[in-house]
């Protein structure tokens, strides 16, 4: 973080959080885990990759995840997101589903979201780093207000974003979401653990795009290229 990797739309939204207490905070800790030896995902020129697949006014839908995988390979920056070739995570296949019943799109092989990414799908997590097989290493060291920054000036500058909200914990953190300007989706989290209690059957593509077209807004192409 001594070199911010920003795009630079976000950069000149974000540009003051960087030199905040708070900021300068995560980064000496982050530096710190560096030097110990621990295994951090993403890399570092990932940490920003969400916001860097699409300039700020671009934005069109947003999908809060919480933290990044914690295996090796896993994590690139995206939420719910892995490279192609990695083994889709259960909660992936299960987004993944409700695509196939929602829009009758057949799953893709792998687990790469950047094309929706490249839409205007800001695949956004609370936390953007997290340390190897240590699932929520790095929670309340500063990131989470910086995710709360980016959201909050969605919220106030643009218009008519979609925000998908799956989970408690993602639906608590777009509290504040003004809904006369934009759409907000919600159910239970995509994980095997609560996906049957109501996930399946929510239909948020369908929603989504209808939305958008309803605002004059090109709907998402969610179907993956292999």
């Amino acid at each position: 973080m001594s070199k911010v990797n920003l795009e630079k739309s976000w950069y000149n939204q974000l540009q003051d959080e960087f030199q905040k207490p708070y900021m300068l905070e995560l980064k000496k800790f982050l530096l710190s885990e560096n030097q110990s030896g621990k295994k951090i995902y993403p890399k570092c020129d990932q940490y920003f990759k969400a916001m860097n697949c699409i300039e700020f006014d671009k934005v069109k839908v947003v999908i809060l995840g919480q933290d990044p995988y914690h295996q090796a390979n896993q994590a690139h920056g995206l939420s719910f997101s892995v490279p192609a070739g990695i083994t889709i995570p259960p909660s992936l296949v299960n987004i993944y589903k409700e695509l196939k019943t929602d829009l009758n799109i057949e799953p893709a092989k792998h687990g790469c979201l950047e094309y929706w990414a490249k839409q205007g799908v800001l695949l956004l997590n609370s936390v953007l780093t997290v340390v190897d097989s240590t699932p929520g290493a790095h929670r309340d060291r500063g990131w989470e207000q910086f995710t709360d920054k980016i959201i909050e000036k969605l919220n106030n500058n643009l218009e008519n974003i979609v925000f998908i909200l799956w989970g408690s914990y993602a639906q608590n953190k777009g509290k504040h979401i003004n809904q006369q300007k934009h759409y907000i989706i919600k159910s239970v989290h995509p994980s095997p653990l609560s996906s049957y209690r109501g996930f399946f059957g929510h239909k948020p593509f369908s929603k989504t795009n209808n939305y958008l077209e309803s605002n004059g807004i090109r709907s998402i192409d969610w179907i993956l290229p292999d």
